[in-house]
């Protein structure tokens, strides 16, 4: 910060509004121009003549941190009269501690997976793959299944009652004569169906 450009009161003295004189204890630290917003901070919370005093008992070279450290207490004072500082030091601390937290908790995460053995490469389900012989058995069992629903005996089909009781009733009144006429009689009653082929006499 400069005391002044072309002969200009600093910002502290602006603020002030008296003259800056030479050897001005806020000439160094407070422009004219972003310099008197911070000084007007420093004065409304610790005063133009304390914070003159406190500079005067500090060495030169650790003025700027001084200065540095006023501004950003009085600033702070500003936004929050009940904390100032303190408060925005208490957020910070408590982010460090969040972090903090965060932190141990992904190292204890990585250490957990590096104890953890190696992904091994799964084997191939035996319910997936048949040797050849298993497969030749297989299709052994189905020839076998399949001859045998092509060559399952035949089972007789019971005769209707109703026909049983007709050709009982006609034991007795059969003739060669009229056999083909009890025949074709029977197929048409009780073989729907079958086409009757009447035999050439001889």
């Amino acid at each position: 910060m400069s005391a002044s450009n072309g002969g200009g009161p600093c910002g502290a003295c602006k603020f002030l509004r008296r003259k800056c004189i030479n050897g001005c204890v806020f000439a160094p630290y407070f422009d004219s121009d972003q310099g008197t917003a911070h000084f007007a901070a420093v004065h409304k919370v610790f005063g133009a003549s304390n914070a003159s005093k406190l500079l005067l008992r500090i060495p030169a070279h650790k003025r700027l941190d001084a200065v540095v450290t006023l501004c950003y207490e009085a600033e702070s004072r500003v936004r929050d009269p009940v904390y100032g500082c303190v408060g925005h030091i208490f957020t910070l601390q408590q982010q460090v501690v969040n972090l903090q937290a965060e932190l141990a908790f992904v190292q204890a995460r990585l250490a957990t997976l590096h104890r953890l053995p190696p992904p091994h490469s799964q084997s191939p389900s035996p319910t997936n793959h048949h040797s050849s012989s298993d497969l030749g058995s297989t299709s052994d069992l189905q020839s076998n299944s399949n001859s045998a629903m092509h060559f399952d005996p035949v089972q007789p089909h019971p005769i209707p009652t109703e026909l049983t009781s007709f050709l009982n009733s006609l034991d007795g009144d059969l003739e060669a004569g009229n056999a083909q006429v009890l025949a074709r009689e029977i197929i048409s009653r009780y073989l729907p169906g079958v086409r009757f082929r009447p035999s050439s006499p001889n």
